[in-house]
């Protein structure tokens, strides 16, 4: 099995994981790892939300497998955009990681006044000028590791980045996890995602094996609520949703719909309609004001 990837470490751990547990739903797989730069990766310059391409991190993947240059592609399934590719699937969601953000070195109210922090997220920096409006954000793009070096020689006071991926890469410092409920993470963050042709059976068949439902119910519904928003990766917009036996948990917030940000907090049925989650997405986007 050929597995497309970005070639930050990052990435390539999450694929070695893939691989991992391939191997242990099907003894015997053998997996050829095929990385390559994206457009994300090579322009570190624009602002994501400003990029013109759409999928600044999956696009090459997603060509290479239409091609047959590879069988599947492993990413963070926040990058992914919400209107997949007419012959691509999600084929696999794997169980949840942390889908909270983290501020280094320090709480958010540990920093002094006028404090630099970077991050290269709308999401992040709205909810920062809400939380703390004393702060200079600025922004900062690359790798983990690019990022962890900015930040150890002086160019920030804090950054702010997704728990999961330090946790994947074995990073331990002194940080300060931000509460879900309050900072809400970007819709699908901690989630890995596989991706196939939509025609192979043999890929699919294999890698389905990996999807997990719950985590598949929960981020259905926080790419739904996007998708009937408009909205998109590199949109202002917090969704996490969380299942609790029967019901699904759902809180998000959006920023630029209205003068102040809006804020939900509501129980769906785990068998919820697209009706449910629309009234979610307008009351968002102000189409209406009660929900």
């Amino acid at each position: 099995m050929r597995i497309g990837t970005r070639e930050s470490k990052l990435a390539m751990r999450q694929t070695e994981i893939f691989c991992e547990r391939m191997a242990e739903v099907e003894p015997g797989t053998e997996c050829e790892i095929v990385g390559m730069k994206s457009l994300g990766d090579i322009d570190l310059k624009s602002p994501l939300n400003q990029m013109s391409a759409t999928g600044a991190f999956v696009r090459e993947l997603d060509d290479a497998i239409l091609r047959g240059d590879i069988d599947c592609s492993v990413n963070s399934l926040k990058d992914i955009p919400i209107d997949v590719d007419k012959d691509l699937r999600i084929v696999a969601m794997f169980p949840r990681d942390a889908p909270e953000d983290v501020i280094l070195p320090c709480p958010l109210e540990d920093l002094p006044k006028g404090a630099r922090v970077g991050t290269s997220s709308v999401r992040r920096v709205e909810m920062l000028k809400e939380i703390r409006p004393d702060l200079e954000i600025l922004s900062l793009r690359g790798n983990i590791h690019t990022r962890l070096d900015r930040l150890d020689k002086g160019d920030f006071d804090a950054i702010i980045l997704a728990k999961a991926g330090l946790d994947r890469m074995g990073i331990e410092r002194p940080m300060a996890i931000l509460d879900k409920d309050r900072f809400i993470p970007a819709p699908a963050q901690g989630v890995i995602a596989v991706e196939c042709r939509a025609d192979d059976d043999v890929t699919t068949a294999s890698v389905r094996k990996l999807d997990d439902r719950t985590t598949r119910i929960a981020v259905s519904a926080e790419r739904g609520i996007m998708k009937l928003m408009g909205a998109g990766c590199s949109s202002p917009v917090g969704i996490h949703a969380e299942v609790i036996r029967s019901e699904v948990r759902i809180v998000a917030v959006s920023y630029g719909y209205s003068e102040t940000p809006r804020r939900v907090e509501k129980m769906l049925p785990i068998d919820h309609t697209v009706d449910d989650l629309l009234d979610i997405a307008e009351y968002l986007t102000g189409k209406r004001d009660t929900i």
